[in-house]
């Protein structure tokens, strides 16, 4: 037996006519790609840490990416904390590419002694980190 029940809804809202402006003003660009990669990578890394993702094999599959990929993320992970630091800060784009690339900074993550990592990164003419106490 089948029940029939009829009420009237109302669905009278608001339009997007209707709908107050933001005040806030209009952000200057996008992220760079290599803040949003840094932000990803530690994402990335806690999900390991923590037992959500199994390995590295694991989140490839999840993040519909290539195991070898997953390892290059990471790597940033093992960037000297002030520059992971410089990476997370940078300034978004206004214009243009941004000046700092993953692929420039590949070298840099191979490097295991922060101090090569910082004098490398200096090399390279990025903006000099602050240090991390």
């Amino acid at each position: 037996m089948m029940v029939t029940v009829k009420k009237k809804l109302d669905l009278s809202g608001t339009t997007r006519q209707d709908r107050p402006v933001c005040d806030e003003p209009e952000m200057p660009g996008p992220l760079p790609y290599i803040t949003r990669l840094m932000a990803l990578a530690i994402q990335c890394d806690e999900l390991l840490r923590s037992g959500k993702i199994r390995d590295l094999a694991h989140l490839a599959e999840v993040g519909n990416v290539s195991q070898p990929r997953i390892s290059q993320i990471l790597g940033l992970t093992m960037l000297a904390p002030e520059i992971q630091e410089t990476l997370l800060f940078l300034p978004r784009i206004s214009k243009g590419k941004a000046e700092i690339s993953e692929k420039v900074i590949r070298s840099v993550t191979l490097l295991d002694d922060w101090a090569e990592q910082r004098k490398a990164w200096e090399k390279l003419g990025f903006p000099t980190p602050m240090r991390v106490a």
